[in-house]
């Protein structure tokens, strides 16, 4: 019991300097490329800051423990939004550019929609289960790309002239998002392995360990990524990191998965992908709750709602077990 804990603290601390070494460098790489922080947010911060759930789910996968690499994802996009976005908005007042209003946010919205279409084969026609099969993996990793695609656009966009960031040699900002990707993924593997330690001694469920200890796991580098940029100002970078790998965790980690092996869904997960649509909806409506003038923001009291409903969640699927 006290090993586990132990190992669980220092991957703690591994990734909190994980974040700030990965904040660091991807700030400086935005700069020198002179591309916009919220394309760097979304590609290259969101690529390292979801590895820990790409390591999840393989490893989930190859042991047949479908619910925890589906609820890993599900739970992970939820603690995003809710919690990780709570966090921030409560540092600082989020600015959110019109852009992701009206395109990032509403593509993670689309994204669990086409996941809800694709996973319910038993409602629209198939007596047998509900699979996701190599056919569906391909099909979301084909909007991953569109993507991708999009985001090569947003790199013509010339970056933010009006925030300071500290620029470091081409070596050096590479060597700490290398760095910081390691800690994150280390620290995160720590983090997970040894809380599913302790979740499992309590006799809890794989789907509820994969929707909340290891959801909150896996978004702990979001968390430590965007917290940390919120506090340094880089607000596009910690904003372009969740939306970002709210879609990467969809469209590309439940893309690869499938082709790996098909993953089975059962039928309770009907409302965590519900819940995950409801969280991607809130976070688009919470952009024009603020009055003419201060539209396309979250501010502390939205930080507020955001983790008071988020702790609401975990209540619930606590009961439900």
């Amino acid at each position: 019991m006290i090993l586990p804990i132990i190992l669980l603290i220092v991957g703690i601390v591994i990734l909190l300097f994980g974040g700030e070494f990965f904040v660091r460098g991807s700030a400086s790489l935005a700069k020198k490329m002179n591309v916009s922080a919220m394309v760097i947010g979304l590609t290259v911060v969101s690529f390292g800051t979801s590895a820990p759930e790409l390591v999840v789910n393989i490893f989930s996968t190859l042991q047949g423990a479908s619910d925890l690499a589906v609820g890993n994802i599900l739970g992970s996009n939820i603690a995003n939004i809710l919690l990780v976005l709570g966090v921030c908005a409560l540092i600082r007042t989020l600015s959110v550019k019109e852009g992701t209003t009206w395109k990032e946010i509403p593509l993670g919205f689309l994204a669990v929609i086409v996941l809800f279409l694709l996973g319910n084969d038993v409602m629209f026609g198939n007596n047998g289960q509900n699979i996701l099969t190599t056919g569906d993996g391909l099909v979301l990793i084909a909007f991953f790309a569109i993507f991708l695609y999009y985001t090569y656009g947003l790199s013509k966009v010339q970056g933010e002239k009006s925030e300071h960031v500290e620029s470091h040699s081409w070596p050096r900002s590479l060597l700490y998002i290398v760095g910081g990707i390691a800690g994150l993924v280390i620290g995160g593997k720590f983090i997970v392995d040894n809380a599913v330690i302790l979740a499992r001694m309590a006799g809890l469920s794989e789907l509820f360990i994969g929707l909340t200890i290891m959801a909150i796991g896996t978004s702990l580098p979001e968390l430590a990524t965007s917290a940390i940029a919120t506090y340094r100002g880089h607000v596009d970078l910690a904003i372009g990191n969740v939306v970002g790998s709210n879609i990467f965790n969809i469209l590309w980690i439940l893309g690869i998965t499938p082709i790996i092996k098909p993953i089975t869904l059962s039928p309770a997960v009907n409302f965590d992908i519900l819940i995950t649509a409801l969280t991607a909806l809130l976070l688009f409506i919470l952009m024009f709750t603020g009055g003419r003038f201060n539209r396309h923001k979250l501010r502390r009291s939205d930080g507020i709602i955001m983790l008071l409903l988020y702790v609401g969640y975990i209540v619930y699927i606590s009961f439900r077990g």
